[in-house]
């Protein structure tokens, strides 16, 4: 029998048809929101086929679209998240109305803007989220203090902060501005506020933080609030690869990424022309 005739697991049916992540899945079957062949799912753990007759809240699961990925230039001051309990406004609500109904892939927090890739496929997201794919994720950072190169260096190593372990950082120094400097910062995880608690652990508060690539996929000359798809023959290209440039050193862009500019304005991105 080959694994199509097996089929799979009802919560990976339901992310790769986007309606939700793998995770939320999983709580939706649990709260009985969904049935197969007329029958109330219990367990997330039920395999469906392509001829199972999938049935959520009452409507039938949507044919899955190919999978699409989207570059989006996130502002400070939205969440992440597609309700917000304390009301605040959230990424997906200032989307293009002309976008269909997407996940994020990882998040970035309240304060933080940038990059955020945004697909329409949970298991993609999935994919890209984990550490194992070896790609790096690369911010500007602001930060208040007089960053010491020696402790930056270390950071490659890992640290332990209130008993997290961290894995290794790539830290370096572009420039000090009076009581500010200014860091390119590498990471592959991104635990979450991973660089604000390293940062304030070392003594530096940061002031401002700016995702500028997320592995091959880079925030260029995005707008802020702007989203862009990208082209599906470099999504594939890219999903095939090994991380693309992911292991260069974050000081190798001190010279490509110019001046952040004054707050509001889009920082100037590595010259050659993003994915």
């Amino acid at each position: 029998m080959t694994e199509e005739e097996k089929g799979e697991r009802i919560a990976k049916r339901l992310a790769r048809a986007g309606l939700c992540s793998r995770r939320d899945a999983e709580r939706w079957i649990a709260d009985g929101r969904v049935s197969v062949d007329g029958k109330k799912l219990d367990t997330p753990a039920t395999l469906v086929t392509e001829a199972s007759l999938i049935m959520v809240d009452g409507k039938p699961l949507p044919t899955a679209d190919r999978t699409r990925l989207w570059r989006y230039h996130k502002p400070a001051g939205l969440v992440t998240s597609h309700k917000d309990p304390q009301g605040r406004t959230t990424v997906f609500e200032r989307l293009p109305d002309d976008m269909p109904r997407v996940i994020s892939v990882g998040r970035l927090d309240l304060n933080s803007e940038g990059l955020l890739l945004l697909t329409n496929d949970g298991e993609l997201a999935r994919r890209l989220e984990l550490p194992s794919t070896g790609w790096l994720r690369r911010y500007r950072v602001r930060v208040h203090g007089t960053p010491d190169p020696a402790q930056l260096a270390a950071l490659e190593k890992g640290i332990t902060v209130d008993g997290v372990t961290y894995g290794s950082i790539k830290a370096v120094l572009d420039r000090q501005q009076g009581a500010n400097a200014w860091l390119t910062v590498g990471l592959k995880e991104g635990k979450n506020r991973e660089i604000r608690k390293v940062m304030d652990h070392l003594g530096w508060s940061v002031s401002r933080l700016i995702r500028i690539a997320y592995g091959p996929f880079q925030l260029g000359l995005l707008a802020s609030a702007e989203a862009e798809e990208v082209p599906t023959k470099a999504l594939k290209e890219q999903l095939g690869s090994k991380g693309g440039d992911s292991e260069r050193k974050p000081g190798d862009y001190k010279k490509a990424e110019q001046k952040v500019e004054k707050k509001g304005k889009t920082q100037n991105a590595p010259r050659r022309r993003p994915v």
